[in-house]
């Protein structure tokens, strides 16, 4: 491997509510999908790092880190993908940033195929990472 190698990797966050519904972002570049909040690394920044600066910046909101559930490698992205079960800290009022048009918490079964994996993985988290290609 050589040194200029270039690797994309994010981290992102599973929030979920008091009825177990999935905080999701949609956003307003590319394709305007759905999806959890979260976002690439910054050069030097550890993943933990990551996921807290793009809550802030995404959400407006402060996080804890519970735990890291996953590592997937998103084959469409190229990219590696870190999934963190994550809480807002209270009190909080999500404002959201001009990357994102709007919130909502979405039930588990409107989730896609590849959301829905790694959010059951993380809420049935029994300590060890969940690990898989998309």
């Amino acid at each position: 491997m050589a040194f200029n190698d270039m690797f994309r990797l994010s981290a992102h966050a599973v929030i979920t509510n008091t009825q177990g519904q999935v905080l999701q972002v949609k956003a307003t570049y590319g394709d305007k999908c759905w999806g959890l909040p979260g976002g690439a690394l910054e050069l030097g920044e550890t993943i933990h790092q990551a996921v807290k600066r793009e809550c802030l910046e995404e959400l407006g909101c402060d996080i804890n880190i519970d735990y890291l559930s996953g590592v997937y490698y998103h084959s469409a992205y190229q990219s590696q993908v870190f999934i963190f079960k994550c809480t807002l800290v209270e009190p909080f009022t999500i404002k959201l940033s001009n990357e994102h048009s709007e919130y909502q918490y979405t039930d588990l079964l409107a989730l896609s195929a590849v959301q829905l994996h790694r959010v059951k993985a993380c809420i049935g988290f029994v300590g060890e990472v969940d690990s898989r290609v998309f």
